[in-house]
């Protein structure tokens, strides 16, 4: 009897676990739980900062979507609002205590058509290096449109900024947002694939580059480096540090070293180079040649910008701004193909300008532009076509700025900046005029008098003379 009695008690017990189980997945699985933010529409951010302009959203289309989902570029329409706007008076653009305010323009209060480009991530996540780079490069871009475009000459055309947003939320979310002209009313033909730019557009192209080179060379000194943007992971961690001692939000301005391809930002790229024994291009730039430093280290050396602490590098006198993603499908071109407007400034930064160069050269000017020959052969020294493409840069760029380059100093530069941006294609994927730049760079490192320049970079703090 009284086991009988137990065993009953044991069968309750197990079917009131049982039911616990249940009650406890249902809640889990059924109930509400708490969820991030919605981002703001595109719709909701262009008529907000329209409105603070006098005008108000007609049409909007989304035209693309950003990288991994984090945001859109619409092209709108706006006229003239018939309402009163709280920022009637145009001085400011919509600010709060986290936001980077924008500025007002000569386009306030006129109809017509825009470009949104509104970016809406996640948090970001404390190890995700391609995450934190794009993050920061949203923030980069939409300093240069506010601060820095507007001192730029009509002859350097690039969109204006008539109203922008930078709001970073609690739960590590954030909205960047900007509202541009439309380069397309100005210049109607976009530059997209490599094969579509011409002749005309490609000199219109290095024209551009030119005289933004040439504009921003004189003026960097006055930029203050230790507010510059770091490689990201270096970035994220100073946050975090201020964050931790209660300091103030960093200002975000510009990268201290442009470009998105240098190789302190690019070391697990460089890793997967050097466990390649297959790859061509391992040994000659990852093997160590001096001591314990590669080949590819020392030409990122001579080129990366530096703080005056950290003592100048060899290519100090001849830093300027670079756009740091050059290419044909950053680009819109008059009809006529005469005149280029870049856009896409998200990995502006100090650099050579040569840096530039050479991925337009790779990725965006014809094959017959560069070399006469109809087969590329395994190695190739610098031919009469892409001689004469570099002249015209480096003749406008020294008249820009009215600043000494010698040619011999210059091609030093250049051929530098071909094998750091071959070191990239290796180790991340080649595209472009592929066979042109790996034929161009095995002749480059053969050259005794250039090997010796990068590997005497070692003891420039010593002499003090530039890489040449």
């Amino acid at each position: 009897m009284l086991r009988s009695i137990t065993t009953r008690r044991k069968s309750l017990l197990r079917f009131f676990l049982f039911v616990l189980v249940l009650l406890v997945v249902r809640h889990a699985f059924l109930s509400p739980t708490p969820s991030m933010p919605k981002p703001p529409s595109p719709d909701d951010v262009a008529s907000s900062l329209l409105a603070e302009k006098g005008l108000q959203l007609q049409s909007l289309k989304v035209i693309q979507s950003l990288w991994a989902g984090y945001g859109y570029i619409c092209q709108l329409n706006a006229s003239p609002s018939t309402k009163t706007s709280p920022d009637s008076s145009g001085q400011t653009t919509r600010s709060t205590s986290t936001a980077n305010s924008g500025i007002s323009t000569p386009l306030e209060g006129q109809p017509g058509s825009y470009i949104l480009k509104l970016i809406t991530p996640p948090p970001a996540k404390p190890e995700d290096e391609s995450h934190i780079r794009k993050i920061l490069s949203y923030q980069v871009e939409q300093y240069f449109y506010t601060h820095l475009a507007p001192q730029m000459p009509a002859s350097i055309p690039v969109a204006e900024c008539l109203a922008s947003i930078n709001e970073h939320h609690p739960d590590g979310s954030s909205t960047t947002a900007m509202i541009l002209s439309d380069l397309k009313e100005s210049f109607p033909l976009a530059g997209e694939k490599r094969e579509i730019l011409n002749a005309t557009q490609v000199h219109a192209a290095i024209d551009w580059l030119a005289s933004f080179h040439g504009f921003w060379w004189p003026k960097v000194k006055t930029l203050n480096r230790a507010l510059l943007v770091r490689p990201p992971l270096e970035e994220a961690q100073l946050r975090q540090l201020h964050a931790q001692h209660g300091k103030s939000t960093m200002p975000t301005t510009v990268w201290l070293n442009g470009g998105y391809t240098y190789l302190s930002t690019r070391r697990s790229e460089f890793s997967t180079l050097a466990a390649d024994h297959d790859s061509e291009w391992n040994e000659p730039l990852t093997d160590w040649i001096e001591g314990d430093v590669s080949l590819a280290e020392m030409v990122a050396n001579v080129l990366a910008p530096r703080e005056k602490e950290q003592g100048w590098g060899p290519t100090e006198e001849y830093v300027t701004l670079i756009h740091g993603d050059v290419k044909s499908e950053n680009l819109f071109t008059t009809a006529s193909g005469e005149d280029v407007a870049f856009y896409d400034f998200q990995y502006t930064g100090l650099g050579l300008g040569v840096c530039d160069l050479a991925k337009l050269f790779t990725c965006s000017v014809p094959l017959g532009l560069l070399t006469s020959s109809t087969r590329v052969p395994r190695e190739l020294g610098m031919q009469p076509e892409e001689e004469a493409l570099l002249r015209r840069y480096l003749a406008k760029v020294k008249n820009t700025a009215r600043k000494g380059y010698d040619w011999d100093i210059f091609v030093r530069h250049w051929e530098t900046a071909l094998v750091d941006w071959l070191r990239f294609q290796a180790s991340w994927g080649f595209w472009g005029n592929t066979e042109w730049l790996e034929a161009r760079v095995r002749h480059i490192i053969k050259d005794e008098n250039w090997r010796q320049g990068i590997i005497g970079n070692r003891t420039y703090a010593e002499r003090g003379s530039p890489v040449a």
